[in-house]
């Protein structure tokens, strides 16, 4: 099946998402969809599996034009997408959510679904229990999930939106021989938008690339990551680095922390933190991280320990008491719990304004949100719904709203679904603050975001935890070696 994009326009008010776009796909192949955050890849991956409309253009299967006015229709027409969240069904079964949405009679054939899932997962290498609750699969293993059931919906054009962020290099394997498997053996298209230009170099045979709304450049692999750069952002980037502070006094610390979820459980941890120190945190998802980075500011209350910032004894309080105490919280979720899908940019800004009283006043929030936008290179407007932005503008405005000169900056994958240039901008603010005095606790999926940023790094497994003390004296692949549980000389990580 060969799929083309002609001409496809898409506005969202002043903003031209995607600009007079063609692209032509064959069967068999696997292609890379880059840009840097707002360049228009997420709005024309939606257009064509339905999830929005083309103001105009066509989308042709073989030749013919067809209409692709919903997720449906795009499955009709034999192309589905893989969303960075998987769309899934928390509370049912793994069966239950491949056999959800799938046409067939009232009462559903169990036994002949449960054997179509266990087959098609067998020849992708996935292993997945199909009495599995939702709520206690990985990241990875959601994503499996769903690559099943479109495979069984028919669907012969796959689009991935991001599928490596948030997973281990063990589960990126296994992703990348089943999408190679579907392309090479089954024939499929596959779409693979990322802003991980090694993952795109070792997975794609083609590239296009789009910058702000236009189709800028298009190649065949191999090419060199500088000359991707170049044709995502019009020139090549600096190596990222950052500079040594002289570290102040103790801004954090955690003695004999015990922490429990229904997955992990942590026990006896200690932790200082000075001022102007970065310490990175490092894991498969759901190896404890989250544990911690909630209870240090107030989200989760511990079984045991004491948590103090600034000398103030701030265990077991109120996250508003952390937020008095001068913590700010970046949340992994950025809509999920860290802005109000909903609500404008100038209504964001109002909210966290300290001189705003019981009656707001907007021209105040609007020259405030207005004064934000510029300052932080924000791609909205004061009045721009805060959901209708890219990730990577969510997140600048995440930053926006954060205090100037926190003592304590905790930020859970602060760069997640970010391109290399909105990635080292942010950094930039992180750093600026850290030379301030604030101390910054992070967690990420990106072990070489871990070691280039942090100076030292905290190793979670199945809720053990290995410090680094130095992380200029580390390699990435030492780190993926303690993700994955393997000890090290204490000479390779001191």
């Amino acid at each position: 099946m060969s799929v083309e994009v002609r001409n496809i326009h898409k506005r969202f008010g002043p903003v031209h998402a995607n600009n007079a776009i063609s692209l032509h796909f064959e069967d068999g192949r696997i292609y890379g969809i880059l840009g840097e955050n707002g360049a228009g890849k997420s709005t024309l991956m939606k257009i064509l599996s339905g999830f929005y409309l083309a103001d105009s253009g066509q989308i042709l299967v073989d030749g013919r034009a067809v209409s692709v006015a919903s997720p449906e229709g795009a499955i009709r027409a034999g192309i589905g997408m893989l969303q960075q969240d998987p769309l899934d069904v928390g509370p049912f079964t793994v069966l239950e959510n491949f056999i959800y949405g799938q046409p067939g009679a009232v009462r559903p054939d169990w036994d002949g679904a449960r054997a179509q899932f266990v087959d098609l997962a067998g020849r992708l290498g996935f292993t997945i229990s199909p009495n599995t609750l939702i709520e206690d699969l990985s990241i990875a293993q959601r994503q499996q999930l769903e690559i099943i059931r479109l495979l069984a919906f028919g669907v012969r054009l796959l689009i991935l939106d991001e599928p490596t962020t948030g997973i281990s290099a063990e589960q990126k394997t296994i992703l990348f021989e089943a999408l190679k498997r579907l392309a090479r053996e089954d024939g499929l298209t596959v779409l693979f938008v990322s802003h991980k230009l090694e993952d795109v170099l070792e997975l794609c045979d083609e590239v296009a690339v789009l910058r702000l709304g236009r189709l800028v450049g298009q190649a065949h692999l191999p090419v060199t990551t500088n000359a991707l750069v170049a044709m995502m952002f019009g020139q090549e980037l600096a190596p990222a680095s950052r500079s040594d502070v002289v570290l102040g006094d103790s801004m954090l610390e955690v003695r004999e922390l015990s922490l429990t979820s229904e997955r992990v459980t942590i026990q006896g941890c200690n932790l200082s933190v000075r001022a102007g120190e970065v310490i990175g945190l490092a894991g498969l998802d759901g190896s404890g991280q989250e544990l911690l980075t909630r209870a240090i500011v107030g989200l989760r209350r511990p079984a045991a320990g004491q948590v103090c910032v600034g000398g103030q004894d701030l265990t077991g309080k109120h996250y508003r008491e952390y937020l008095a105490a001068r913590v700010c919280f970046g949340a992994a979720g950025r809509l999920e719990e860290g802005l109000v899908s909903g609500l404008t940019l100038t209504e964001h800004f109002a909210l966290v304004d300290p001189e705003q009283g019981a009656w707001i006043d907007w021209e105040r929030a609007r020259r405030i949100a207005s004064e934000q936008i510029a300052h932080y290179n924000i791609y909205g407007r004061p009045e721009s719904p805060i959901e209708t932005l890219s990730g990577g503008n969510q997140q600048r405005v995440l930053m926006a709203l954060m205090a100037a000169a926190p003592r304590l900056l905790v930020l859970e994958h602060p760069t997640r679904g970010l391109d290399v240039e909105s990635s080292r901008w942010i950094w930039e603010q992180i750093l600026a603050r850290r030379a301030e005095g604030t101390a910054v606790v992070f967690t990420s999926a990106d072990l070489d975001e871990i070691v280039t940023y942090s100076d030292r790094i905290l190793v979670f497994y199945a809720g053990q935890i290995s410090e680094v003390p130095d992380a200029r004296r580390t390699t990435v692949d030492e780190l993926g070696h303690l993700i994955g549980g393997q000890r090290l000389t204490k000479e390779s990580v001191a």
